[in-house]
């Protein structure tokens, strides 16, 4: 119950963290868009506005660079590609079950080598020393 809980905070904080970014994407649009504007009708000749763009747009990269992470140095993760494999799945069919049917004959396949493995395990003789 622990580890589905502490899954849990980790997934909502990933996703509160990820709303925060596109908000934050948002306002410096739409801010860019009104500098833009304002430079533009009180004084044409001479461009300012980006001057404040490219300082919050530093700022506003490395707010995307805490939230996702610089790309491609999770590619070493040995999670990354299974949960690029189960992101992809979702995309390509919605109402699909996340976990792949593969998965989980593979997995049934691997209860019952074990299964097979204990019981070897428990067996106090040789079968071959019996008469």
């Amino acid at each position: 119950m622990g580890k589905v809980r502490s899954d849990y905070d980790k997934a909502r904080k990933r996703v509160k963290a990820k709303k925060d970014f596109y908000q934050h994407l948002t306002s410096y649009t739409v801010l860019s868009i009104f500098f833009f504007l304002l430079n533009a009708v009180t004084s044409f000749g001479i461009w300012w506005f980006y001057w404040p763009m490219m300082g919050w747009g530093i700022g506003l990269l490395f707010h995307y660079f805490s939230t996702f992470g610089f790309p491609g140095t999770n590619l070493e993760d040995p999670e990354w590609e299974e949960r690029a494999v189960e992101q992809e799945l979702r995309r390509m069919n919605p109402n699909r079950n996340t976990t792949p049917e593969v998965e989980l004959e593979d997995k049934s396949l691997e209860l019952k080598e074990l299964e097979k493995e204990r019981a070897a395990a428990d067996k106090k003789w040789n079968d071959s020393e019996l008469v």
